[in-house]
């Protein structure tokens, strides 16, 4: 099956009980069948400014609003395919684009060492970029997704994500996914992706369990959280400036890490 890169459509997300998530899945089980990941576990570094610019802006609700992320579904080397997404909001309607290029070559694209594709996604990521030229990777933020697609080939999707953690170091897609928690373990994030309204059975499901909308942003409640422990005087920054580039040697792994040091720019280290 081949990936699909570019979506348009509308995302509702709905904070779920155990219970709930149950009966949510019994309903299902008629009208949906496994999406094409099925379960995996999804690690994500988001991109932003030194002033965390992007989500700041996101956060005031604004009628246009972007962000930018690395994703990888399971760990990913310096040599694996990872996705490089944009993704923009206008008006509830979400645009998403996004590439998979070898992790090593994202990197050097950013740092402007290597070109992105020449193609209408790969220019809209080198604007967005150029843009903003201090972007680096701030935070990295993990969850557990089950993936599910409509049986009758339509566009409905459904996803349901736990454990959600995100954290300010380690920020590297080669790692694993421990970090501060952002939703109780009793609750999972269902998110409903159509490009048109509800089908009947989910509308009818949603209001007899009395399930509502809410406005959940993962890497938007990160910043809340730093922001919040930054106002109680527990937040250390972890960047205070981008960071020089110094790139693996053969006889030791490639994780992301940064150092306080300049000029303002920023790249791979290799680890002890």
């Amino acid at each position: 099956m081949k990936t699909q890169m570019t979506f348009e459509r509308y995302e509702l997300k709905y904070i779920l009980s155990r219970p709930q998530l149950q009966v949510v899945l019994n309903a299902m089980e008629p009208h949906m069948r496994r999406g094409e990941f099925g379960h995996s576990s999804i690690r994500n570094l988001y991109l932003d400014t030194p002033d965390y610019r992007l989500i700041r802006r996101s956060l005031e609700r604004p009628v246009y609003k972007e962000k930018v992320r690395i994703r990888s579904y399971g760990r990913a080397g310096i040599d694996d395919e990872v996705f490089v997404e944009l993704k923009k909001k206008y008006r509830s309607v979400v645009y998403k684009r996004r590439l998979s290029m070898p992790q090593g070559r994202v990197f050097g694209c950013l740092q402007g060492l290597d070109a992105w594709p020449d193609t209408q996604i790969g220019q809209e990521i080198a604007y967005t970029v150029e843009y903003c030229p201090r972007l680096a990777p701030m935070v990295f933020l993990s969850y557990e997704r089950d993936a599910f697609r409509a049986a009758d080939g339509t566009d409905l999707r459904i996803t349901f994500d736990t454990d959600i953690c995100f954290r300010r170091n380690r920020i590297s897609l080669d790692s694993d996914t421990a970090g501060t928690p952002l939703l109780p373990r009793n609750q999972v994030l269902m998110e409903v992706k159509v490009a048109g309204g509800l089908p009947l059975w989910m509308a009818r499901l949603l209001s007899e369990q009395k399930i509502y909308k809410t406005s959940f942003s993962k890497y938007g409640a990160a910043y809340q959280t730093m922001a919040a422990d930054g106002r109680k005087g527990r937040l250390t920054p972890f960047f205070r400036d981008f960071s020089i580039p110094l790139l693996p040697t053969p006889s030791t792994p490639a994780v992301f890490c940064f150092v306080w040091l300049r000029p303002c720019s920023w790249g791979l280290c290799s680890a002890s």
